[in-house]
Parts: structure tokens; C-alpha cells; sequence
């Protein structure tokens, strides 16, 4: 199920370019893959698994300016292999125009191992759409 969170472009975000900073993009992309696991996940699970990134792909499509409001949308189209699956992300204008488009991938692991822990089916449910295994 996609999830949707709205950040705006403040002047500590704004490079010397004038634009959105690459490594705030990636600030971002984290906050909103976090909010998604916070506000869906059984709490259970939220308590007993903490998640990393192990890759960022991200296409730069069109610059944010300082004021802009952008929101994020998040989706997760396949199910996990193991420890890991990848997230999907696009963050738009107000013009509705996408200002970047990211496919990300997390490995879940035991928050008191620090261990890779398999994403069961129970975990990946609540984030699958119908159609995926």
C-alpha cells in the first residue's frame, strides 16, 4: 500500500546550487521509509526489528527550491527475499511534477542480535499489495 508524507525545502536544506541538497534527498527517502514502517507495522514487530539501507538508487529529475513543499510517496511492489526487499519512491511538486523517483534496499535485522532476521509474511503483509507472493 503506498504511503504518502509532505516535507518543505528549508534554507538548511539548499545547497550551493540553490536546490534541494543529494544528501538531504537521501535524509528524506530514510524519514519517509520510516514513517511508512512506524505507522503500519504491528508494534511488535516495530519493537523487535530495526532496518538498514544497503543501496540507494535515485534519479534526480527536476530540482526543489528553498520553500517548496514536497511529498513523498512510498511502495513496496515485490515480496521480500529473506532479510531484504526493495522500497519505491517519488517525491513531487505541487506542479504534480516528480522531482526525484528512488528504488531502495532495506535488510531487516533483530534489533537485540543486530542480526539479519527473515522477513516472514506476517511482517511484509501490512506493506504488500494483493497481487505479490
Amino acid at each position: 500500500m503506498p504511503f504518502s508524507h509532505t516535507v518543505t525545502a528549508r534554507p538548511e536544506h539548499i545547497d550551493e546550487l540553490g536546490h534541494v541538497n543529494n544528501a538531504v534527498w537521501v535524509q528524506w527517502i530514510q524519514d519517509l521509509a520510516v514513517a511508512h514502517w512506524n505507522a503500519v507495522a504491528d508494534p511488535a514487530h516495530i519493537d523487535a526489528y530495526i532496518w538498514v539501507v544497503i543501496r540507494h538508487e535515485i534519479d534526480y529529475l527536476r530540482p526543489a527550491l528553498e520553500g517548496d513543499e514536497v511529498t513523498g510517496t512510498t511502495w513496496i511492489e515485490e515480496g521480500p527475499k529473506g532479510a531484504r526487499f526493495n522500497r519505491y519512491m517519488e517525491f513531487t511538486g505541487a506542479d504534480g511534477k516528480p522531482r526525484i523517483r528512488a528504488k531502495t534496499t532495506w535488510a531487516m535485522l533483530d534489533r537485540e542480535t543486530g542480526r539479519p532476521a527473515r522477513i516472514t509474511p506476517e511482517i511484509a503483509a501490512p506493506f504488500l499489495p494483493d497481487s505479490a507472493p
